[in-house]
């Protein structure tokens, strides 16, 4: 068997083989980085990045944080519980910090690890702003994308292999241009549109979660309206790793009484 076709059938294994099932979506991603493997690797970056950052302790804003992560973080536990899924958060070690710092941002590592930067807190202007960006943080934790992001860009750099071995015995010239095509065709039509399906996908199932914990959905779109008065123009929408803020401010508009309807079913009907 040639080197490149065994490569592909490698690939091809590897895709059937390596999914699991998203538990709020119902749908098989590709996913063949283990909890095992990514975690400690995850929980050692954090630390490190705490280690190295002004980290705000025992003020209001800290402490909303702290009570805001850990209601969203219930919330998921009743929602995976509900659903089947007892034992999912098995090894998550939750944690939300605050980090001094001007930045407009807030990110989640794998493993429940997440930090908001002091920044983004006058366009969250209160607890249901703070819920909104937690619930989209914690969404993208429960629902594995570090590590799909792992195994995509895995395959990504197979697929580079594969064609450069395919053309092994082509002219130098023919292997630059497939190496320039393929990396600029696997970026724009692929790894960008895989970052931006995330971000939605984080989106809806953090409107879902932000309910479950009392907050109310149907203002998640006034933090998207604040967030693109404060962010001016950004790039176009398919060169970037997120949907615009008109697209995500539609989104959420139409998915905010299906999440009222979800919160429902966990008792909760009242929202702050």
């Amino acid at each position: 068997m040639k080197a490149s076709r065994l490569i592909t059938v490698v690939g091809l294994l590897l895709l059937v083989a390596a999914c699991k099932t998203n538990p709020f979506t119902g749908e098989r991603n590709l996913n063949f980085v283990s909890n095992s493997q990514i975690f400690p690797a995850s929980f050692q970056q954090y630390d490190e990045v705490l280690s190295q950052s002004k980290v705000v302790r025992n003020t209001t804003e800290a402490r909303s944080i702290q009570n805001v992560g850990q209601r969203i973080a219930t919330a998921a536990k009743r929602f995976l519980d509900a659903n089947g899924y007892q034992g999912y958060l098995e090894d998550y070690q939750w944690e939300f910090a605050l980090l001094e710092d001007e930045s407009v941002n807030a990110w989640a590592m794998p493993g429940g690890k997440i930090a908001f930067y002091t920044g983004i807190l006058p366009i969250a202007q209160d607890e249901t702003g703070i819920a909104t960006i937690m619930a989209h943080e914690v969404a993208h934790a429960v629902a594995d994308h570090g590590a799909q992001r792992m195994s995509a860009q895995q395959l990504q750099q197979l697929g580079a292999v594969v064609g450069g071995v395919a053309l092994s015995g082509s002219s130098e010239q023919t292997q630059q241009i497939f190496a320039q095509a393929y990396g600029l065709g696997s970026q724009y039509g692929v790894m960008l549109p895989f970052s931006r399906s995330h971000e939605t996908e984080a989106d809806r199932i953090g409107l879902t979660l932000m309910a479950i914990a009392g907050y109310d959905p149907a203002k998640a779109p006034d933090l998207w309206r604040r967030m693109k008065a404060a962010g001016g123009e950004g790039p176009p929408e398919f060169l970037s790793t997120h949907p615009s803020p008109d697209t995500r401010i539609r989104n959420l508009e139409q998915w905010a009484p299906e999440a009222k309807r979800e919160a429902a079913k966990y008792g909760v009907t009242d929202f702050r």
